[in-house]
């Protein structure tokens, strides 16, 4: 046996830009791209990323050179997921709802020698490169403009722009080859960044193997099946998509582009192209269910959702597959290339009463069928925690699609590698089921008189309220229990002919209190109810409990009881975070 070597014939570098070469001959009559008007196919998707990495190259761009883009989901986004790192390089899409401040501190870190921005965020760009001091130490990054394809932009001379990019690029040395130029499968294909919430933003480098794999396990533990037609109601930016960008290539499928996500924009396209799937956080779940009654028309089969960023309230489930959507809770972070956990069903929960099962459907699920192991470890022993649903610790993750590292940032790596796994920060629980279920991140569980209490819980048996729309629990002091619940609520608002009102679904901080008191056990009922128009965000559209814990830091607690009058309602600005 140990005279048998490995060679060129059998070791090839795993990569998911493979998919793509493989699409335009295996499914060369299938639409690839729909944007608007534009269609693709996949070889002509093939052949416009091979052209572009050919020009790539005479930019003298070169192995591990990072490339920068600012753009929304349109197809020159989707395009370059597969173009830059056909050439070696690595790509690095910025958050487009970050502020100036902050794309341009990734900028210094990232150095990219290029970036390309959709028009759309030329004023932005403006305003970020302002705030770059360049010099030898940090070059100015070469820019190059994306413009819908039907635009009629003019750009100053000398100005590079997309499309004729594309034009000038001569694919002849990529169209022959399978790996392009990739020589080692743990080279980094994307840079990612976390949002920054308490610090600035970490760059989670990813590999090509870690991307091929979690791709290939987006499709099997979804059941992305043949030809699926998929939605881009998720940001490519975050997390490449969830590696969906080279899931629906390895599976010939359609990738419907959304410039803007809106409900009417959502409903219009699953109308006109026979979605199947679409990908989201809970708060684009909220768009559907709060979506013209007129958007939501007759679909002859329903369109599978993966929600994963934060725990999906029971109530919220309910209402959205309602609609017709078939929900799949997801779990992963950027330091993961997308989804490590799937809520894998099992027949026998269809026999159970249907409040049970979206109870079931809410939980993270089991790891990845590419993932090597994940556990729930006491945070002091590291020892397992007993897998009883009660028990809680943290989450950690082995396996090859984790994040290669943080760039230039050793210190928080080997922090997050410690003790052979990744170290989420999240606490959860494992059920005997083996199926875990986050019960809150490590920072934002309430202590009140030495008892653990989940916001997460909390959180759970407010939107089971009728009159609450989005809710929101972190701790708030106590003179004598240390900590006690704090929940911020957004109440649901009706439309009328005369606009909206509230006043039919308007509550008080006393009912709200009394509700919660009937449904879980005292001491992890609020202590305080604020009433808001909108919960502060951050880029990727996670509820800002940090924000929401400054807040709640100047309240003091009543022990002569709670007032009947209702909370001032006040607007919280939206921020931006990290992930």
């Amino acid at each position: 046996m140990d005279i048998l070597t490995i060679c060129e014939a059998n070791n090839v570098p795993l990569t998911p830009i493979t998919f793509l070469k493989r699409a335009s001959e295996c499914y060369p009559n299938r639409t690839s791209i729909i944007y608007r008007q534009t269609r693709f196919t996949w070889p002509q998707t093939y052949d416009r990323c091979c052209r572009l990495a050919a020009a790539l190259l005479s930019l003298n761009i070169t192995r591990n050179n990072i490339v920068s883009i600012l753009a929304p989901n349109v197809p020159a986004m989707y395009e370059m997921h597969f173009a830059i790192p056909m050439t070696g390089a690595v790509l690095n899409p910025i958050n487009t709802r970050l502020d100036a401040k902050t794309i341009a501190i990734i900028l210094r870190h990232a150095q990219p020698k290029i970036l390309f921005v959709d028009h759309e965020f030329a004023p932005l760009t403006q305003e970020v490169l302002h705030l770059l001091p360049f010099d030898d130490s940090i070059p100015k990054p070469l820019i190059i403009f994306i413009n819908d394809m039907d635009s009629t932009t003019k750009h100053s001379p000398g100005e590079l722009e997309y499309e004729g990019l594309i034009r000038t690029g001569d694919p002849s040395q990529f169209l022959s080859t399978s790996t392009f130029c990739v020589r080692n499968e743990h080279d980094p294909i994307s840079l990612n960044y976390t949002s920054g919430t308490t610090a600035d933003p970490k760059g989670v480098v990813v590999s090509h193997r870690g991307a091929y794999l979690s791709a290939l396990s987006t499709i099997m533990d979804w059941e992305m099946g043949i030809s699926p037609v998929y939605l881009w109601t998720l940001p490519m930016f975050h997390a490449n998509g969830w590696s969906h960008t080279w899931s629906v290539a390895a599976r010939g499928g359609t990738n419907v582009c959304l410039r803007h996500v809106t409900a009417p924009e959502i409903y219009k396209n699953i109308s006109s192209h026979g979605v199947t799937h679409m990908s989201c956080v809970p708060t684009v779940l909220r768009f559907l269910i709060e979506g013209e009654q007129s958007d939501r028309s007759h679909r002859s089969r329903p369109v599978h959702i993966l929600t994963g960023g934060s725990s999906p309230p029971t109530a919220l489930l309910k209402k959205v597959e309602q609609l017709g959507f078939r929900i799949m809770h997801g779990y992963g972070l950027t330091e993961t290339s997308g989804p490590v956990l799937f809520c894998e069903w099992q027949d026998e929960w269809n026999r159970l009463p249907e409040h049970r099962q979206m109870q079931l459907k809410a939980r993270q699920g089991i790891r990845n069928i590419t993932l090597a192991d994940v556990d729930v470890k006491n945070t002091t022993t590291q020892e397992s925690v007993p897998r009883d649903g009660k028990t809680t610790g943290e989450i950690v993750i082995k396996g090859n699609s984790v994040m290669k590292g943080y760039l230039k940032n050793p210190k928080a790596t080997s922090e997050a590698f410690k003790d052979g796994w990744f170290n989420t920060g999240d606490i959860g629980v494992i059920h005997p089921d083996g199926h875990l279920e986050i019960k809150d991140r490590s920072k934002d569980i309430i202590i009140s008189g030495g008892e653990n209490i989940s916001s997460i819980e909390v959180e759970k048996v407010l939107y089971e309220n009728q009159k609450v729309v989005e809710a929101a629990v972190v701790a708030m002091p106590h003179p004598l229990w240390g900590e006690t619940p704090c929940a911020f609520i957004v109440l649901k608002v009706v439309e009328t002919r005369q606009g909206p009102r509230e006043e039919e679904f308007v509550t008080s901080e006393r009912d709200l209190i009394a509700y919660c008191r009937d449904s879980m056990p005292h001491f992890m009922c609020p202590r305080k109810v604020v009433f808001l128009q909108e919960l502060p965000k951050n880029s990727n559209g996670k509820i800002l409990k940090s924000k929401l814990r400054d807040i709640a830091k100047a309240f003091v607690v009543d022990e002569d009881g709670v007032g009947s009058k209702k909370v001032q309602r006040r607007r919280v600005d939206h921020v931006s975070s990290r992930l």
